[in-house]
Formats: structure tokens, sequence, C-alpha cells
């Protein structure tokens, strides 16, 4: 039997404002790399906590989701590990709020920038990942798909119960 598939699950935030776009800029094993707000989702947590959870720690401003963007993947091999990686990511367009003094960003986040789309598009080998400008040029075609499509069953947060065997 081969080894069950398990995507990297990861939520982001797309944000928009004046014209300019929110990136943060990674020191990663590839050198400094531009990505939106975005980070793994964790266990016990929907989509719309683990962005505005993502958002706050990369950038240290509060995120409002106001919409769904979509559901996006990619696969690269990472080279240092010789492995093959696929990402699932749901992205979401909303707004934040100004950068909260005093905090830290993330440990690999060195810095956020305001991008314009030109800009953007001129950085695309120093995106993180080709779904940094997919995502982006979406928001700017106008996609926007209602929050209320993503559902989470109560059990997402909730511990998990053994299961209640038969009655004899």
């Amino acid at each position: 039997m081969t080894e069950r598939f398990k995507p990297n699950v990861t939520v982001a935030a797309v944000i928009e404002q004046d014209g300019r776009y929110l990136l943060v800029e990674e020191l990663t094993s590839g050198g400094l790399l531009l990505n939106n707000p975005a980070g793994h989702l964790e266990q016990g947590e929907s989509p719309i906590q683990g962005v505005i959870r993502e958002t706050l720690e990369e950038s240290a401003r509060d995120f409002t989701p106001t919409a769904w963007l979509g559901v996006y993947m990619s696969r690269f091999l990472r080279p240092a590990r010789n492995e093959d990686v696929t990402y699932v990511r749901i992205a979401f367009v909303g707004q934040v709020g100004e950068q909260i003094p005093g905090r830290a960003f993330d440990t690999p986040v060195q810095r956020t920038l305001w991008m314009t789309l030109d800009e953007v598009r001129a950085s695309r080998d120093r995106h993180r990942s080709p779904l940094v400008l997919r995502c982006i040029e979406d928001h700017a075609a106008g996609r926007r798909l209602p929050l209320e499509a993503l559902v989470n069953d109560p059990s997402l947060f909730e511990a998990p119960t053994a299961p209640v065997p038969p009655a004899a």
C-alpha cells in the first residue's frame, strides 16, 4: 500500500489598500522572498480563524476577512530535502488595521511592503510561490466568493472522542 497523500493546507490574505497590496518579505532557504501574509492552518482552527491569526503574526495587523477568494494548489520540489510538496491554499480578501506598535513579526518575516499590481508582477522571480501573483490577479479581476460558502462542522472545534461500542 502506498502512503496517503497529505498536502500542506495553508491560508493566505490578499489585502489591497489604495491600489497597493500588502506583502511580507520572508527570509527563506532560497533567500528573501515575497509572500501574501500566509501560513499553515492549525488543527482545531477554521480557515477564517487561521488567516486572521497568520495575518496578525506576519504583519502585526488585525485582519478582517470580507470574502473568500478561492482554493489554490501548487506543487514543487523542495531541494534541501529532495521532497515533493503540494500546497492547498485557501485565500481570503479583507482589510487590515494599522500596524500594532511594538508587535514583532514572526521570525522569518523581515518586513512588510505595500506594492502596486505592476510592482508585484515585476517581482515575480522573488515570489515564494506562483500563487502569490495568481491570488492578487484574481483579486484585481474582481473575484469574490461569500464567506458563508466555507462550512465548519462543530466537530472541528471539539476534541475527538472514542467511538461508542455497539450495544450487545
